[in-house]
C-alpha cells in the first residue's frame, strides 16, 4: 500500500493571512504510564518553498528503526522545534485533556525561548478538538485539523519529533522498571504490559487514575 506523502497544501493558504504557523501534535494520550509529549513546529513561507523532508509521514507511518533519523532531519528542517511535557501524575490530577493542553503550551512557550514570535502565529492542531486554547490563548488562536499529521508536513515533522522524545524517555525508564516492558511496549496497554501490572502493580509512572485493569490493547 502506497502512503501519502504530507504536503504543505494547508500551510501555504494559511501562510497568506498569517506570518508563523506553529504545528502540534500529542504523542502517549493512549498509554497507561508515562508522561503525554507535544511536539511543536514551526512552518514559515521560506519552508513551504523547500522539498518535502525524504521519509516524512506521521510518525505511527515510519518504521521504528528509521523514526530516529527522519526526526533528526525534521528537527534541522523546520525553523524552530519543541517538544512539551505533562507528567503521569498531572494527568491524573487534572484529566488527559488538560494535560495534552499543558504539555501543548509548554512546547509552545520553549518556542517562544528560542526566539519564535508564538504571538504571531496561528496554531494547527491534529485531531477535531481544541485542548490548548482552555489552558491558554495565543494571540492568532488554534486550528484542529483532522489527520493533520497525516496530511500536513508541519504537523508530521511534530509528532515525528515528539514520538522519538518520548519513546527515548520511556527506554531510559526501563532498567528502573523492567518488569513492564517499556524498552517494547512504550507505556501502551500491550498484552505483556497488562500483565506486569496485574502481578507487581502499579509503578510511579502509572497513570493511576485511569481503569488499567480493562485496558484495551492499543497495538
Amino acid at each position: 500500500m502506497t502512503v501519502a506523502t504530507p504536503r504543505f497544501t494547508v500551510e501555504r493558504r494559511l501562510l497568506r493571512e498569517h506570518t508563523l504557523i506553529i504545528a502540534c501534535d500529542e504523542v502517549g494520550r493512549g498509554a497507561l504510564a508515562g508522561p503525554v509529549a507535544v511536539g511543536a513546529a514551526v512552518a514559515d513561507a521560506a519552508l513551504t518553498r523547500r522539498r518535502i523532508l525524504e521519509g516524512l509521514r506521521d510518525s505511527k507511518l515510519i518504521a521504528e528503526p528509521r523514526r530516529a533519523d527522519v526526526a533528526a532531519r525534521a528537527r534541522a528542517w523546520v525553523p524552530a522545534s519543541a517538544v512539551g511535557w505533562a507528567s503521569a501524575d498531572e494527568v491524573d490530577d487534572v484529566g488527559i485533556m488538560r494535560a495534552l493542553g499543558l504539555a501543548a503550551t509548554r512546547a509552545i512557550g520553549r518556542l517562544g525561548e528560542q526566539g519564535v514570535d508564538v504571538d504571531a502565529a496561528l496554531v494547527i492542531l491534529d485531531g477535531n478538538h481544541d485542548y490548548i486554547s482552555p489552558v491558554q490563548r495565543f494571540g492568532r488562536g488554534v486550528r484542529p485539523i483532522i489527520k493533520a499529521d497525516r496530511d500536513c508536513a508541519s504537523a508530521a515533522a511534530a509528532s515525528v519529533i515528539a514520538k522519538v522524545e518520548r519513546d527515548a524517555y520511556m527506554v531510559a525508564l526501563h532498567d528502573a522498571h523492567p518488569m513492564y516492558g517499556w524498552a517494547q511496549n512504550k507505556g501502551y496497554a500491550s498484552a505483556e504490559h497488562r500483565a506486569a501490572i496485574a502481578a507487581h502493580g502499579l509503578s510511579p509512572h502509572h497513570r493511576a487514575s485511569w481503569s488499567i485493569a480493562a485496558a484495551p490493547t492499543l497495538f
